[in-house]
């Protein structure tokens, strides 16, 4: 028996219509469909394809044993994630080695900072593995705000909302265009960064891109508020034009 093939599928922002053809033909055929979520919860990636998958799809949910409980710099954060995407990998594993093609649900693209990597670098050496490319979040918020986010030579930097302050500060001086992900709680942190970096009061705020909750708010305006999982700040840059 030959081995079958983990798909792993990006499915862009949020907005089903974003998706490729090649990923909701994928989607649509599979017999196996693995995604993640937090436990209690049906998972974005699960809630983007719903109505999409066959009626008798096996579905296969990775529920994260730990999301914000443990400080990300903790050493048990990593163990216990680590040994979450090794049993995740093995049964994943196992259902390839049966013969089973299995498509794994991701939100965004697969390869830019998603839990699918994870799984990618566990599974390559062992059995067949492909990867469908998607449209990024950031790239949802961007377009979200009407406006180009580089012209001309600017240096775009991603970040990540998780980082030290004075970090964040220092990367958002250097760069011509920002994007900051991971905002959620560390909204306040992230607002004081580009104060510090001189870039606050060209900041915007996007939360929930091309989702139906979707909101954009300059970010000297935000307030307080709690940022959603899915928001991201965003600088454009203001280089080069002819």
């Amino acid at each position: 028996m030959s081995a079958g093939t983990i798909h792993g599928v990006g499915l862009g922002p949020g907005d089903p219509e974003l998706m490729s053809v090649r990923a909701d033909r994928l989607v649509r055929s599979a017999t196996h469909v693995a995604y993640f979520r937090k436990a209690g919860r049906p998972g974005r990636a699960r809630a983007i394809v719903e109505g999409m998958l066959a009626p008798d799809a096996i579905e296969i949910a990775m529920e994260y044993p730990v999301t914000t409980e443990i400080p990300l710099d903790d050493p048990a954060y990593a163990d216990c994630l680590s040994g979450f995407y090794a049993d995740v990998s093995g049964r994943l594993r196992a259902l390839a080695e049966g013969g089973a093609d299995v498509v794994v649900l991701c939100e965004g693209d697969p390869f830019f900072y998603g839990s699918f990597m994870h799984l990618h670098v566990r599974l390559k050496d062992h059995v067949p593995i492909r990867v469908v490319p998607a449209i990024t979040g950031m790239s949802a918020a961007w377009t979200a705000t009407g406006m180009p986010v580089t012209w001309g030579d600017d240096v775009l930097c991603v970040l990540m909302g998780t980082a030290p302050e004075a970090e964040l500060a220092r990367h958002m001086a250097d760069a011509d265009a920002l994007v900051v992900m991971k905002v959620g709680r560390n909204l306040p942190k992230v607002r004081a960064a580009l104060d510090a970096a001189g870039k606050l009061d060209r900041a915007w705020l996007v939360e929930c891109a091309s989702m139906d909750e979707e909101r954009v708010i300059p970010l000297a305006q935000a307030g307080d508020r709690k940022a959603p999982y899915f928001s991201i700040v965003l600088v454009h840059g203001r280089g080069r034009r002819p």
